[in-house]
Parts: C-alpha cells; structure tokens; sequence
C-alpha cells in the first residue's frame, strides 16, 4: 500500500521543539500586503495515454494573499477556494487549498503566540494511489488538513536564559469514497490524530558567568491517532554543555532520560476473527479491548556534536548520538551570502504519525513568504520563497494510519536574479512502521517506505506588465509492501499579462506523467487554460 501527491510534498520532521521563526521586535518597520482576487478560467484536459479521453471545465476560484510584517506581529497566508464545473463526463469539485503561518507578540520579546495552518487536495484512483494531475481520473478526491497553535516564551533571570513553547496541532486525512488496494480489499489509512508538545529550557552562555554553557531541558510530546485508538508518547530530560574552542566553533554535548512508548487498542473482530472495516474503509477500534504496546524504551540519551557558525551569513550544527535505543544523527546548514540568495538543509529523525510530521513542517516554516502554486490547477506545491529564503512542506509519502519513525533529509534553495527568481526543494524521506503484536496492524510493523522528491519554480517578470512562470516536480516512491513503486512526475509553465490595473489574462499549460507497478499501463495527461484575474 503507498500513497502519494502530486501537487505537495511533505515528509517527517524532528520531534524536538523549536522556537518561533520571526523576526524581533525592532528589526524591521511594518509592511502590509493584503490581495484579494477572483478568477474565472476554461481548462482543457487531455489524457495522452494509455486512452485519448478529453475533459472540459470551467474553473472559478477566489482567494486571498497576505503578507503583514510589524514590528510585534506577522503573518503569511495564501488561501484559494476553487470550483471546477466539469462538461460531459467531467467530474464537478470544490476545494480549499493554502498555507499560513503567523505569530503575534503579546509582551515584545518576552511571550509570543504563533500558528500555522495547511490545506492540500489530492486525487485517488481506485488503485490507491494518487495522480498527479487533480483533474484527471478522478475516482475519489481526498483532502488534507493540518493546523497548529501555542505560546512560546523567552526571558533571562540573571544569567540564566529560560525559554519555553507549547502546541497543540491537529491534522485530517479525508476521502470521499473508502481507498482499495490491488485486490480490491479496503485500505486503513490516515484519518485523524490530535497533537501535544512542549519544552523548557534553562541555560547560560559561554563566558557568563562559567567559560562554558550549560542548559538543563525538559519535555514531551504526544499524538492521539483515531485509528485504533494509536497513541505515540516521548517524554525527556535532558542536561548539555557548549564548550567553545574558537569564536566561531564549539563542541556540544548532552546526555538525559527519555520514555517512549507507541500504543493502540486492536480492531473490531467479526465472528470469523477477522477485522471489522467501516464503511469508510478504516479499521474499526474495539474501545473494549485493552491498549497494547508497540514500541517500549526509556533510558539514556545522549549526543554530541558541532555548533559552527563563522559569520552572521553562516550556520552548522551537526549532532550524532543515541535515542529510540539506536544511533540517531540529526543537524541543519543555512548559508545566506546576501539578500538574493539563500539554501538551508535539514536532517531529521523522530517518532510519531502522520499529523506530527504536517505540523512540524508547518512550524518550520518563516512567517514571511509567498506560496508557489500550480497554475492550472491552483494548487500549493509545497514550496515557498520569502526574504529569509525558500521553504519546504516536503514529502508526504505514505498516509498509512501507522505510527512510525522517520527519517530523512530536505533541502532548499533561493536565488533572484535581477527579475528572475528561481526556487527549488529535494529530499529524501524513509519511514518504519510501529505497530502492536496481535493487532490488525500487526503487518506493518517494521514496515518501510521511502520518498525521494524533487520540486522547483521560477518566475520571471517581463517589464512592469507581464510575467512567466514555470514549475516541475518530480516524486519517486518505494513502498516496503508488495504494492510496488511509484514516480510522478510533470511540470507547467503560465503566461500572465495585465490588462488594467486590477484585470489580468493568463494562460498556462501542465504536463504529468505518473508511472506505477500498482497499475498495468502508465499514465500521461496535458492541460491547458485560458483565464481572466480581477485583484480587488
């Protein structure tokens, strides 16, 4: 079983908690951009093979772009609503699509609010996987919803820096019709999951008042997944030490306690035994049944690693150790050698399901961007640019309902160019699977599926009135089941010229082509659109 997107990526992230991304009360004036549109085009959808089917629709869409950046306060939101009205055997659909992320200082640099929140479509064949293209083979149309928010807190007693940040997030995987595999048996996946996380820190800084850091850290996190009634816990603590060897290098290094626990209840058993699936396609929970354990650890932690950081441009941290009972490596790299250009990598490991990893992604993402979208289909593809360079919501992989570990690495980068400015996102995701002895998941423990992605942008402007803007993307997948492989991949390219100041044409074509072992025959389509836009 795999599922896969097209139009956003999206992998795992850190468990650790991470403090707010803004900028500081004072460092930058107040800017607001708000941008309300409406759109009305006609789209043009062929299949090039394995059939020659050729689709119709009128597509309407409204929607909104802002970018507020105060002094205490910003925000970045792009939210589209868009109605596709299919001709002949066109299928009708409405969706919601669009990221934000804002914060929201209540005492200047002391205690902060800030959220996130993620919208994203997807369409499911009757195989169970997902095609690239949303306006073509739509058997069942899927739609993911994510959405985080907390306090965060930063304040200095003496010496002593105290830093503290709470979430509290949930995420919804829906369908409208139950996903089946291969062999026409329904598929449990993803439904929903409520997430809970939180961290204090109290630390002080080489040289005041000792010649080296130390720090003290506790927290937790947890996820409620509905299916089974699946529980991921991590509770730590934690106490480091930074010793600096030069101005811009120092050894870092931590040792703790660390509880873990991943649980579930089994499902509902027919009189056969056998697990009793709903009408959506989902396992049923027997909330009789008692919780059982999947994953069981506690005990030391420890990691050592780098902190290097040469210039104000430049960034490196570099950790190695142990957690979950296994090695364990994680760090990141930022590299900004001026305003038109800026690339950051992160490596992540960490347990939970599906939600945790949309939320994490979320939070890590500026608060100051503007989102990449398809322009046939309006979609957000997971990319972002901004004055602190791009950002990634990357790799979705699989939306198994399983809770897993996972781990992997993303990677993006920014350059402008004059009036051309490029974007582009890669990674690789690898999750395995957790799941209870004698439960009807009992078959994924251990289980691993891997994601490699591949996305870019770039816009070029074309005097004071026109634009051109080309995107791709390119999605490999490796189920660890039976189900096979899967690569998606396509890219689209727009025109858009003003006609007055508020009116303006577009036309733009995609490609896709999506290739996978779970179907016999591969699939290529090609769309084209013509349509107007009115800014209010």
């Amino acid at each position: 079983m795999r599922f896969f997107t097209g139009s956003l990526m999206l992998s795992a992230a850190a468990i650790a908690v991470a403090a707010p991304a803004h900028a500081q009360d004072g460092e930058q004036g107040r800017a607001i951009n708000v941008q309300p549109y409406i759109e009305v085009s006609q789209i043009l959808s062929a299949e090039l093979s394995p059939g020659s089917d050729t689709l119709t629709y009128t597509q309407l869409a409204a929607g909104v772009d802002v970018n507020a950046q105060g002094r205490n306060s910003g925000a970045s939101v792009s939210v589209r609503y868009e109605r596709n009205i299919g001709y002949g055997d066109a299928v009708d659909s409405d969706t919601v699509s669009g990221v934000a992320r804002g914060y929201l200082s209540v005492v200047p640099r002391t205690l902060t609010l800030e959220g996130g929140a993620l919208a994203s479509r997807t369409r499911v064949d009757g195989g169970g996987a997902v095609s690239p293209n949303p306006l073509v083979s739509a058997d069942a149309t899927s739609q993911i919803y994510s959405l985080y928010a907390g306090p965060s807190l930063s304040t200095e007693v003496g010496a002593v820096d105290v830093t503290a940040v709470a979430r509290v997030g949930y995420n919804r995987f829906e369908a409208s019709d139950a996903l089946i595999d291969a062999n026409g048996d329904p598929v449990d996946v993803f439904d929903d999951s409520v997430t809970y996380s939180g961290q204090v820190r109290a630390g002080t800084r080489p040289g005041d008042p000792l010649p080296v850091g130390l720090a003290v850290t506790a927290g937790g996190y947890q996820e409620d997944i509905s299916n089974l009634d699946q529980r991921v816990r991590d509770v730590y603590v934690r106490g480091d030490v930074t010793i600096p060897v030069t101005p811009s290098l120092a050894i870092v290094g931590g040792a703790g306690y660390e509880d873990v626990e991943v649980s579930s209840r089994d499902a509902l058993r027919d009189a056969n035994g056998d697990p009793v699936v709903g009408t959506d396609g989902r396992l049923v929970t027997d909330t009789a049944s008692p919780r059982i354990l999947a994953f069981d650890v506690d005990g030391l932690l420890w990691d050592v690693g780098v902190l290097w950081r040469p210039s104000s441009r430049t960034s490196l941290s570099a950790y190695v150790g142990e957690r979950y009972d296994s090695t364990t490596y994680y760090g990141s790299f930022t590299y900004v050698p001026n305003r038109r250009s800026a690339l950051s990598i992160s490596v992540y490991d960490g347990v939970s399901g599906f939600g945790g990893t949309l939320n994490n992604s979320l939070a890590a993402l500026s608060t100051d961007f503007s989102a990449l979208r398809n322009p046939v289909t309006g979609d957000f593809g997971g990319l972002t640019t901004g004055e602190e360079g791009s950002g990634l919501i990357n790799s979705l992989g699989s939306i198994r309902s399983a809770a897993f570990r996972g781990r992997g690495v993303n990677a993006s980068y920014q350059r402008q160019m004059g009036r051309l400015t490029a974007a582009f996102g890669a990674g690789y995701d690898r999750r395995t699977f957790i799941a209870a002895a004698g439960t009807a998941l009992e078959a994924l423990d251990g289980l691993r599926d891997e994601s490699y992605y591949v996305t870019g942008g770039v816009t070029r402007q074309l005097g004071d009135r026109a634009s051109l803007q080309a995107n791709a993307y390119v999605n490999w997948f490796d189920a660890g089941s039976a189900d096979g492989d899967l690569t998606a991949m396509g890219a689209s390219a727009s025109y858009n010229r003003s006609i007055t100041d508020r009116l303006s044409a577009r036309a733009a074509v995609a490609v896709d082509y999506f290739d996978s072992d779970f179907t016999a025959e591969d699939f290529a389509t090609a769309t084209g659109l013509l349509g107007l836009r009115y800014n209010f």
